[in-house]
C-alpha cells in the first residue's frame, strides 16, 4: 500500500523518506500522530491525503517489524 505514496531519494531530505511529490518527511507525520494531532488535522496541515497518512504508519509499522524496505527513487 505504502510502496506508491513514499519516497527515498539522495537528494530530498536528505534521503529520509518522504510522501511522493511533496517535501513531507514521513518523521514529521508521525510525530504529529505522536504529539495527538488528529489524521484530518494532519492532512489540512501539511496538504496530504489521509491515504498518505496511513502510508506513513504502514511504512513505520514494517520498519519497527524488521520486514524488508525498498528504497523507491524518484521523489
Amino acid at each position: 500500500m505504502y510502496e506508491d505514496r513514499i519516497a527515498i531519494h539522495p537528494a530530498i531530505r536528505h534521503g529520509k523518506p518522504i510522501i511522493r511529490g511533496t517535501r513531507v518527511p514521513l518523521e514529521i507525520i508521525l510525530g504529529s500522530l505522536a504529539g495527538g494531532m488528529e489524521i484530518d488535522e494532519i492532512v489540512r496541515e501539511y496538504d496530504l491525503q489521509k491515504e498518505d497518512v496511513l502510508a506513513a504508519l504502514a511504512y513505520a509499522t514494517r520498519l519497527i517489524a524488521g520486514e524488508e524496505i525498498s528504497a523507491y527513487a524518484q521523489a
